[in-house]
């Protein structure tokens, strides 16, 4: 592969994955028992998940086998949305390339003419087809009580979106390739000529925080949890775009293309629990109380910056939970505004557990984005199914979830213990 394959248009997908500069993103960070479950969480998660989705959980009555302490280490969690096979199509673009700049112009003119038309219609296909890559890390502690309950959380996520961005002057460049003489053909060089471009936009933010939560006896038993979760929050941006012939591996992570701020946050949540023996929970987290906001750096002074916006996110729900089951419901009373090549989010949800006598779970969650729209700027997010197991044999945990749309393919694991 030379120097000039690794071009803008393959380089957002290396930078997504291989660059620790920007493992965070947009995107609330959820436990793998979350992911299996919708992203739900707000009125039924776990002590250690608490600290991340609403402080105020910490403070509920869990299971008996899971109300002294909580741990996580790690929870991860990536999806991967392609709707128009761009990736495969990146590889044909770059055969098409090779193949013109290797071939005999002398003797095969007609070859490389083909090769011409075949690029530019390959171009055309793949101007504003996009690629968007999330993944995410956590770790968390918590030493549950209803009384006083104190939990630790980091966590981060990463989305970066990829688009290419076919140039007019192309259009006309290759048509001229097309029927150009051997003389054109053979000064024709596509890594030096070709204008057409590709952009990368990554988000990022990454917390660390301590979770704190106690509980208030009410009348006929019913009880009201209350959480703060102080943090500590890092934005980031990155933005590159570049030519496909000028781009250049070593300048993934410059600090020219990348910004970031950071600065002291809060979350806080509550829960109140009622029913027949307490079986019923409601929950309310507010997120990110102080808005916070970052503007992209720009590749050149032409190009638009674009602005990263963390700001309060409410999310209420409702949970039915007995010996064998946990059923609940969950919606964003905010919206959440796209930052790159992506959908606004506004998501409700609903999710399932079934228990096996505490060593087994198994878990089924859907969710739809109310925000969706088909006027988005890139790939849309509508209806997501999930689904998940947990092993819990003698407090070691073992969570795996599966997540799957008409865009998305997503996963996610985590490894920890409850007693």
């Amino acid at each position: 592969m030379t120097p000039h394959r690794l071009t803008k248009l393959s380089l957002a997908i290396g930078l997504s994955i291989a660059t620790t500069s920007t493992i965070a993103s947009p995107q609330a960070f959820m436990s793998s028992r979350s992911f299996a479950m919708g992203g739900t969480g707000v009125a039924v998660a776990h002590p250690a998940a608490a600290g991340a989705t609403n402080p105020a959980m910490m403070a509920a009555d869990h299971h008996e086998w899971s109300n002294d302490f909580g741990l996580i280490l790690p929870s991860i969690n990536a999806r991967f949305a392609d709707e128009e096979e761009t990736i495969n199509q990146i590889d044909d673009i770059q055969d098409t390339i090779d193949r013109f700049q290797e071939l005999d112009k002398t003797s095969n003119p007609d070859d490389a003419r083909q090769a011409a038309g075949e690029l530019r219609r390959q171009l055309n296909d793949f101007d504003r087809d996009t690629v968007r890559i999330d993944g995410g890390l956590g770790l968390a502690l918590a030493v549950p009580s209803e009384s006083f309950a104190v939990g630790f959380f980091t966590n981060g996520n990463v989305r970066a979106t990829v688009r290419g961005e076919f140039d007019e002057d192309d259009e006309q460049f290759l048509a001229d390739l097309e029927t150009a003489s051997t003389v054109n053909l053979i000064a024709a060089d596509l890594d030096r000529d070709l204008e057409s471009r590709g952009r990368i936009l990554a988000s990022a933010v990454a917390e660390v925080g301590l979770s704190i939560a106690t509980s208030i006896d009410l009348q006929n038993e019913s009880r009201l949890q209350l959480g703060i979760s102080p943090k500590y929050v890092q934005l980031r941006t990155f933005q590159y775009t570049e030519t496909v012939s000028g781009f250049e591996d070593d300048e993934f992570d410059s600090d020219e293309y990348q910004t970031d701020k950071s600065g002291f946050n809060l979350d806080v949540g509550a829960a109140y629990a009622f029913g027949s023996r307490n079986q019923w929970n409601a929950g309310i987290a507010v997120k990110n109380l102080i808005p916070m906001e970052l503007d992209s750096a720009a590749s050149s002074p032409d190009e638009e910056k674009r602005t990263l916006e963390l700001d309060p996110m409410v999310t209420a729900g409702i949970a039915h939970k007995g010996d064998f089951h946990v059923l609940t419901a969950e919606i964003d009373l905010t919206e959440k505004k796209a930052f790159g090549y992506e959908d606004d989010t506004q998501w409700v949800a609903l999710g399932a557990e079934f228990d096996a006598f505490r060593y087994a779970q198994l878990r089924f969650g859907v969710r739809q984005n109310l925000a969706s729209n088909d006027d988005n700027d890139g790939i849309e997010e509508d209806t997501q199914f999930t689904a998940g197991i947990g092993l819990s044999p003698f407090g070691a945990r073992l969570d795996i979830g599966g997540l799957i749309s008409d865009a998305d393919l997503g996963a996610a694991i985590e490894l920890g213990a409850a007693f």
